[in-house]
């Protein structure tokens, strides 16, 4: 066993572990940080360049207040660390006016009074005129939406930490943890580390890593799409984010063209997954996935009708609910959880690394985290 003890031993450095390292270690806790892959890896759910951030929040306007809170963070996080941990574009939020899409952004933002738009499909083509959406649709645009880059936040939220004296390691896999006297031990194969409290944080290793928490999460294969424009991308890379909903229901979504003409412009399905572990994902992206995915795009934003640039894998871990788990272990109290993101959960992650770093040091938070009781998904 190590010698050293911690008083917060941090497993998965990934989005919600590095930023929970960098808030127990600005108040001055001693942070041991454990990862199994590399620093802002491509390996789970932490990656792809992007992820939208909104606060017309369609899922629930419960989210509000953390994601007003989190914008707050990710200037932050951007003034302190230099780097453009994200971008505001606006965003439009786009489907017939009873869909989820539609219809939950405008209830978010009439219950929060956040600033909004709306507009039929005739003022989207004019005010953005790369989109087509159908005559029966409309959008909600919301001017602060835009979007975050994760493998910069993540990595952000690393330096930040060791800055403040954490200790980081890499190419670490935990093997398991137990509760040991008033604290608890974290085994890895490469040692055996004691400390106070332990946050874990592990993405879509949580069936293994969290298998007595009795929490049912599917991890699921996503995959992300960058195509071209035949008209060359110029014309994309001050487009606002979007979701569009579907007469079916299917949303996807995507991004302006981020990286310059050649980098494409990034989009996706939100929820098409294929059940899988961190084990058994398929890696390969195969063609019928690209068509489907083109096919699809091509109804709202025409003009990406060029060749795929780019496609990658990423994980989701979804709950049945599709709302987080953020909590103390009910029984272990030296022990704090934060897992089933459910693929909304990146916009998240200053504010999470900040409630987590609270009910580490404290037992409880103020922030309004009832609606992610584990207790609610398990059956007795």
């Amino acid at each position: 066993m190590s010698h050293v003890s911690y008083d917060v031993i941090v497993i998965g450095l990934g989005g919600m572990g590095s930023a929970a390292a960098f808030h127990l270690a600005d108040r001055g806790q001693r942070v041991l940080g454990l990862e199994k892959f590399t620093p802002a890896h491509d390996k789970g759910s932490s990656h792809g360049g992007s992820r939208i951030i909104r606060q017309s929040y369609f899922e629930d306007p419960a989210y509000v207040p953390l994601l007003l809170r989190s914008y707050e963070l990710w200037d932050e996080l951007r003034s302190m660390s230099g780097k453009e941990v994200h971008r505001i574009t606006g965003g439009l939020f786009l489907g017939r006016e009873s869909s989820v899409t539609f219809s939950g952004s405008l209830l978010a933002s009439r219950q929060w009074s956040l600033p909004h738009e709306i507009l039929d499909a005739a003022q989207v083509r004019e005010a953005f005129p790369t989109f087509d959406p159908d005559p029966d649709e409309m959008a909600l645009f919301e001017a602060a939406a835009g979007f975050a880059r994760p493998e910069l936040t993540v990595q952000a939220h690393l330096d930040l930490a060791e800055n403040r004296g954490a200790t980081l390691q890499f190419g670490e896999t935990v093997l398991g943890w137990e509760e040991a006297g008033d604290g608890v031990t974290v085994t890895t194969d490469k040692g055996t580390y004691a400390a106070g409290q332990v946050v874990i944080c592990p993405g879509a290793w949580a069936p293994q890593l969290l298998e007595q928490f009795a929490v049912p999460i599917v991890v699921e294969r996503q995959v992300l799409h960058w195509f071209g424009a035949s008209a060359g991308t110029a014309a994309y890379e001050n487009n606002p984010i979007f979701i569009h909903e579907a007469a079916d229901g299917m949303q996807d979504y995507g991004f302006p063209a981020i990286d310059g003409p050649d980098g494409g412009v990034k989009v996706a399905f939100f929820r098409k997954g294929i059940e899988c572990t961190p084990d058994t994902i398929d890696r390969t992206v195969h063609p019928h996935e690209i068509e489907a995915m083109q096919s699809r795009v091509r109804q709202t934003v025409p003009g990406l009708d060029g060749p795929s640039v780019h496609s990658a894998t990423c994980m989701y871990s979804n709950t049945p609910d599709e709302h987080f788990v953020i909590a103390r272990h009910p029984d272990a109290t030296n022990v704090t959880v934060a897992c089933g993101f459910s693929g909304h959960g990146f916009k998240f992650v200053p504010v999470v690394g900040e409630i987590l770093a609270d009910l580490a040091t404290t037992g409880t938070t103020a922030h309004p985290i009832t609606l992610f009781d584990p207790r609610r998904l398990v059956t007795v």
